[in-house]
């Protein structure tokens, strides 16, 4: 549930200065009274590390800072901008890109002896596309990591969507009934689109173990 939730914030943009932030203040909160029970889950940081959210957005209203600012409030890079720099080297970037790569071929190499369906054909798609970039990546004097990232997303949203559609509505209605069960405690302390976009994380998580589908996005790496 906490890396579903971790997801759910990176997917609100929101920034990691932003979240720890949000947990130092939650945790300072819980040190500063009495407790006979420690914290058990990230969930009980939620509520202070999307306050510190808001009032981030807020105090950026009107900054007027040299940076543009995305629809979803995420600070983007000016256009045409690519940068070298960041946690992640080129060689450990292309062993992540080898590792995802080789994990689906041997996804699509067991679906197929069920035979091919639409599924073993995303997969198929997912491969050439990962290979694509694995080689882009090698020759390729910058390292834009932002538009990479982008890419991964749209491969793991392909493979999200085939996942699902081969689950059929009775499954998935079964996932989710235990999914909401398992988030029953926290779910007060949520706000609902937060909720509503964890329950789909914890959702997708299940199906991606079910069918062998690994996680593409350098926030895995």
């Amino acid at each position: 549930m906490d890396w579903a939730l971790i997801e759910t914030w990176k997917e609100m943009d929101i920034p990691l200065h932003v979240a720890l932030r949000g947990i130092e203040k939650a945790f300072d909160s819980w040190e500063s009274k009495p407790r006979k029970r420690s914290i058990k889950s990230l969930l009980y940081c939620q509520e202070e590390v999307e306050a510190q959210f808001a009032e981030w957005r807020e105090a950026r209203i009107g900054a007027g800072e040299s940076e543009e600012e995305g629809q979803n409030g995420a600070v983007a890079r000016p256009s045409g901008r690519a940068s070298s720099e960041g946690p992640f080297t080129r060689a450990a970037i292309l062993e992540h890109l080898k590792r995802g790569r080789i994990s689906l071929v041997g996804a699509r190499e067991r679906r197929m002896k069920a035979g091919e369906d639409d599924f073993s054909d995303a997969l198929e798609r997912a491969v050439a596309l990962l290979a694509e970039l694995e080689k882009d990546l090698e020759i390729t004097p910058e390292l834009d990591a932002q538009k990479l990232e982008s890419s991964l997303t749209g491969v793991e949203r392909m493979l999200s969507d085939s996942v699902r559609s081969m689950a059929g509505h009775e499954e998935l209605a079964t996932i989710e009934k235990e999914v909401k069960e398992q988030l029953k405690p926290y779910r007060k302390h949520m706000e609902p689109t937060v909720y509503q976009q964890t329950v789909d994380n914890l959702l997708l998580k299940r199906l991606r173990e079910q069918f062998g589908v690994p996680r593409l996005s350098l926030f895995y790496l």
